[in-house]
């Protein structure tokens, strides 16, 4: 069982090998490989028991660097890249040969992005190739934010783990595309719908793929705990010892607080978007049945958030 360590050159000698590495990044923690080495990547697709048709991002420390792996970067691209790289967003750009399918599920694009966390950054740029990266988890189940979480369901099948502390963001990166030439938001994340339209005008989305996504996160059914979730109105459930209650804000009154997890007393979405992943995790420790989950208001993070909860739902 691999532990959590802070030595980079461990974690680089790893990734050199054609091995495998949790690494942090501001959005959850990363399962990586060589994204070069088509053998090393089929490794995260075994250890996370990850269906080959849904694609992975890579992870590279600059625009100039992205610019050697992709053919052409719309100029809506471009604007979206310097106002938010290094940063949790993703861009689905057409790939060089030099990406191997099995990356991209076959796609001749490829998701692509520059992480902000300073240790991942770091470590990219010891390295003379990028890193292919999905979340450290086992396929469908909740996303780690922290190195334990990596070693507790991951331990056994990667050669290190290199620790970063808990993430920043808490949420995947928001993967925008450009299929027609015109952007496209096939996954809500860390950087907000308003943020983007902010920089380029209006977006259509795609966030929704059934079995054959074009980018990361497009599945019904994601980002799961082992037990039901629901979303539901408290005065739709018969409560019960085996029930608890995910709330955005505030407790349900006359409800054992023991059994209520707030995301965010400050109706913060970013604080709650921190604390998704990880208090669905302590839900499944303390062994509940069912979680009874409270949607935020639609703006902002709080579209991110909901969508996570729908598709966590959705099993």
């Amino acid at each position: 069982m691999v532990q959590p360590g802070s030595d980079m050159e461990a974690a680089a000698i790893c990734l050199r090998k054609g091995d495998i590495v949790g690494i942090p990044t501001e959005t959850v923690y990363g399962l990586a490989a060589n994204a070069l080495n088509a053998d090393a990547v089929a490794k995260i697709f075994t250890a996370k028991n990850r269906p080959y048709f849904d694609p992975l991002i890579v992870h590279v420390h600059s625009i100039s660097e992205a610019l050697k792996y992709v053919h052409s970067m719309p100029e809506k691209a471009k604007l979206l890249a310097e106002e938010f790289w290094p940063g949790p967003l993703t861009l689905v750009l057409p790939k060089k040969e030099i990406i191997p399918d099995l990356v991209t599920a076959g796609h001749n694009t490829v998701g692509i992005r520059v992480p902000s966390h300073p240790v991942c950054l770091e470590l990219l740029q010891q390295l003379d190739f990028p890193l292919a990266a999905p979340s450290a988890n086992p396929f469908g189940y909740v996303s780690p934010t922290t190195a334990k979480h990596v070693a507790d369901q991951l331990g056994e099948k990667v050669c290190y783990i290199l620790d970063g502390g808990p993430c920043m963001v808490g949420v995947e990166s928001t993967i925008v595309g450009f299929p027609q030439g015109e952007p496209v938001i096939y996954r809500l994340g860390g950087i907000a719908v308003e943020q983007i339209t902010e920089i380029i005008g209006p977006v259509a989305e795609q966030i929704s793929a059934g079995s054959n996504p074009s980018a990361p996160g497009q599945l019904d059914v994601h980002y799961s705990p082992r037990c039901k979730l629901i979303l539901s109105d408290y005065t739709e459930v018969n409560d019960s010892e085996s029930t608890c209650y995910l709330r955005y804000s505030a407790p349900i009154q006359g409800i054992d607080l023991s059994r209520q997890f707030i995301l965010s007393p400050n109706r913060n979405p970013e604080e709650a978007a921190v604390n998704l992943f990880a208090t669905l995790r302590m839900t499944d420790a303390a062994g509940y049945s069912l979680i009874v989950a409270e949607l935020l208001p639609e703006t902002g993070l709080g579209r991110a958030i909901n969508d996570r909860l729908r598709r966590a739902a959705a099993k």
